[in-house]
């Protein structure tokens, strides 16, 4: 059972910086075909100052965390995780060249089916190198049981 005192819990804190090819590569992946996310040009002529994110792309970016041992600490199994569920939540635009600061903690664990399934809420804050709030990111990893 992993124990709710990690309910709370901070986890280590990194910086990334958003890397246009590395948003060209992740627009193609997810099937956008929208000019702004490939062509400097384009994103200018729409009144971006740089290429914008693609939608969803914070969510690979959190892979950056430098260590998931929080996930040993908690008791969890690789071999048994799934992913749950992942929601956004955004406040401003982040773009390439944009250096992110992640800021993550677990805000919630439980569990159903009488213990076999355990969920941990991992709510994360996106911020720029101005400081300013990107976007709000809540996952949910699903450890099964038995």
């Amino acid at each position: 059972m992993i124990d709710k005192q990690f309910i709370g819990k901070e986890l280590a804190s990194f910086s990334v910086t958003a890397e246009a090819g590395q948003l060209r590569f992740f627009a193609k992946a997810i099937g956008e075909t929208n000019p702004i996310y490939f062509d400097v040009q384009a994103a200018r002529d729409a009144g971006h100052p740089a290429l914008p994110l693609p939608p969803t792309m914070l969510f690979s970016l959190e892979f950056n965390i430098p260590s998931n041992r929080w996930r040993e600490e908690m008791g969890i199994v690789p071999s048994r995780i799934l992913h749950g569920e992942e929601s956004f939540k955004y406040h401003r635009m982040a773009y390439a060249g944009d250096t992110l600061h992640f800021s993550m903690r677990i805000s919630d664990i439980y569990e159903k089916k009488g213990g076999a399934l355990e969920f941990v809420v991992r709510e994360t804050r996106v911020t720029n190198q101005h400081g300013d709030h990107v976007a709000d990111l809540r996952s949910v990893l699903v450890q099964r049981n038995g």
